[in-house]
């Protein structure tokens, strides 16, 4: 696997190239794995992952802003998630669930909440949920269903969540539901809530990508004072403030699969003889193999971009433009280089099971979650029409 910071330093500083050197051989010992509940756990008992996903304030990794208790290295991020997307859609996929059901306890939890679950998020002793989406919530997460009744000091939750990432896997899910449905967004709210809560019912959803999801049902969810995660009413800010934290690092997920696609496919045109010389001198599939290699280039490039200027801003800021970009053009740029690789490995790439057709499959819900790239493009052309972005 191909993972430096040499090639484009000005984007990196001296701990990020200790990481990617620490990264390559970690990707090696996860390729193949495919018990998720094992990944999960060894991403931060045995290899220390998750520490990225904590501040450096709160007890998790070096990032160089040790006194601001928000602040994720997003770089640091997006190399870890290239080189799980390189080795281990799977690994990549729960890491960054991990960071998404970690990171709104950062933002908004309690004092309690932050000392008791933090650290074991860390170890790995503990993997979270992030729990938005619902039948009739997608993109439109101000139109969510389910609700919070305040009762005897606590709540009872009562509603369904779809989609719902490191379901079955994981020891909590922060829940986004309204306590004041007439209020529209301002009536969102976060709860966490614990797996095997009474009045929780787990159901998984079969994908054809490696992912563990599933649907959550609430029926008379009972939670306590404590389960609450920040104000009332604050959970749609809070939502969009830790999907904007980690959208850019999908793009980096992307540019790992399409990293790994690209290398499978010049070891194979290399190596296959047709016409009397292998296919990696014919000059269409050269042709291929430059469009592949741009293409990935130009998505790094973006990814890091946007994370660099996230890493650099002010505490809160948002910079929704460049991070969509980022996403938008990855994903998108990932799933072209894939089905290439699939092209040139000719009826090989299709067999099941087989490297090209594996990231064929785990390559394609990039484009769908964290926000599609419809929607994506809807931020980018917002911000031009409003002239603040592009500029």
């Amino acid at each position: 696997m191909r993972l430096s910071t040499d090639d484009l330093g000005f984007f990196f500083e001296p701990r990020h190239a200790e990481l990617a050197a620490r990264l390559a051989a970690i990707a090696g010992a996860l390729g193949g794995e495919h018990d998720a509940a094992r990944v999960a756990r060894e991403l931060g008992a045995r290899f220390g992952l998750y520490a990225w996903l904590v501040p450096e304030a709160l007890g998790g990794a070096e990032a160089g802003r040790p006194g601001d208790p928000s602040y994720v290295d997003l770089r640091a991020l997006c190399l870890v998630r290239e080189a799980l997307g390189y080795a281990s859609p799977l690994a990549d996929s729960i890491f960054a669930v991990q960071g998404l059901g970690a990171y709104p306890i950062v933002l908004a939890g309690s004092a309690e909440q932050r000392a008791r679950l933090l650290p074991e998020v860390v170890r790995g002793a503990r993997v979270g949920a992030f729990a938005l989406t619902e039948p009739e919530a997608g993109s439109d997460v101000a139109s969510l269903r389910s609700v919070a009744r305040p009762e005897g000091g606590g709540y009872v939750l009562e509603g369904e969540k779809t989609f719902i990432s490191n379901a079955g896997i994981c020891d909590h899910y922060v829940v986004f539901a309204s306590v004041d449905p007439a209020a529209g967004r301002k009536g969102i709210t976060a709860f966490l809530v614990e797996r095997g809560a009474p009045g929780l019912v787990e159901e998984p959803i079969k994908l054809a990508a490696d992912h563990p999801i599933g649907r959550l049902r609430f029926a008379g969810c009972r939670l306590g004072p404590g389960a609450l995660v920040g104000e009332p009413g604050g959970g749609f800010a809070l939502a969009m403030r830790t999907l904007d934290a980690f959208r850019v690092s999908v793009g980096a997920a992307a540019v790992g699969m399409a990293r790994r696609a690209l290398d499978e496919a010049l070891a194979h045109v290399r190596g296959r003889v047709q016409f009397g010389k292998p296919l990696a001198e014919q000059p269409l599939v050269q042709a291929m193999l430059a469009d592949m290699a741009t293409e990935l280039d130009a998505a790094r490039l973006l990814v890091l971009r946007a994370a660099l200027a996230k890493d650099r801003a002010e505490p809160g800021a948002r910079l929704s433009s460049e991070a969509a970009m980022a996403k938008l053009y990855a994903t998108e740029a990932a799933s072209r280089v894939v089905d290439a690789a699939v092209q040139l490995h000719g009826g090989l790439g299709v067999v099941a099971g087989s490297p090209v057709e594996r990231l064929a499959r785990d390559v394609r819900p990039l484009r769908i979650y964290e926000g599609t790239s419809e929607i994506q493009r809807l931020i980018i052309g917002g911000a031009l029409a409003r002239g603040g972005a592009g500029r």
